[in-house]
């Protein structure tokens, strides 16, 4: 039987004939997508860890004197590394979009304009709700986690570099290249506070995703009709049926 096209238009594995049933695989995310994936998930743990006692910070310490006490100085310090990590690597999986397949790509763009996209991220949306009784077959990202990681990964990565480096330039001074190059940030949105506020507010948002990003991860490892887990770490996509979508 023929191979039926995706949501994205690319071709679907092909199906086997009815009978005994054989695991197909396809080969799906490109190593410096998995390496990207990881390395981007350990920056925004560490970024939001960091970030949120930066906003809340801990007790001052008082068994000591103040010399010998830094450590608000090092989680700043490890929060902007992370940060510059979490830049290059944004970078360099943009790159990585132009030079890698078509999966590569999902991450930057959605079709926005066809109606077949947004039936299939309704019923993706019913799927998750417990509404549909079987899920269909992707090969990349399902409709609905491609539009999710649109919004709440690149868009949000975006606004978080942005942010983030113009709360920084402020620190910097006036003529330092980096405020030339963000300082318009703030008083874009006000003022210094009112930009600690929408950073901090992108960083509940990322939080929010990242717990039903996990959830959803695990869930369908169990549920769904092909692998996701194993698949960001082989870069294969296993398909646990022979039967079409």
């Amino acid at each position: 039987m023929a191979s039926e096209p995706d949501v994205a238009g690319t071709p679907a594995t092909p199906f086997h004939k009815a009978g005994t049933h054989k695991q197909t695989s396809v080969y799906v995310y490109e190593a410096p997508v998995r390496i990207w994936h990881w390395v981007n998930a350990l920056a925004i743990l560490v970024l939001c860890v960091t970030g949120y006692f930066i906003g809340e910070p801990l007790p001052s310490f008082t068994a000591q004197e103040a010399t010998y006490q830094f450590f608000f100085g090092y989680l700043r310090f490890v929060h902007f590394a992370a940060g510059m990590v979490l830049t290059v690597g944004f970078f360099g999986r943009l790159y990585w979009a132009f030079v890698g397949n078509h999966h590569a790509r999902q991450l930057f763009t959605f079709p926005f304009w066809s109606r077949h996209f947004w039936a299939e991220v309704w019923f993706e949306i019913r799927w998750y709700l417990f509404m549909a009784k079987e899920p269909k077959k992707y090969e990349g990202h399902n409709p609905l986690a491609q539009l999710a990681m649109f919004f709440f990964i690149t868009v949000a990565t975006v606004f978080m570099i942005i942010t983030g480096f113009a709360l920084y330039a402020e620190g910097q001074g006036m003529d330092h290249w980096m405020y030339k190059a963000f300082g318009w940030v703030i008083p874009l949105a006000g003022n210094s506070l009112d930009v600690h506020m929408l950073h901090r507010m992108g960083m509940w948002a990322m939080v929010v995703f990242v717990i039903v990003h996990i959830y959803v991860a695990v869930r369908e490892d169990i549920m769904s009709r092909q692998s996701i887990i194993s698949t960001m770490i082989s870069g294969h996509r296993t398909f646990k049926d022979d039967r079409p979508d």
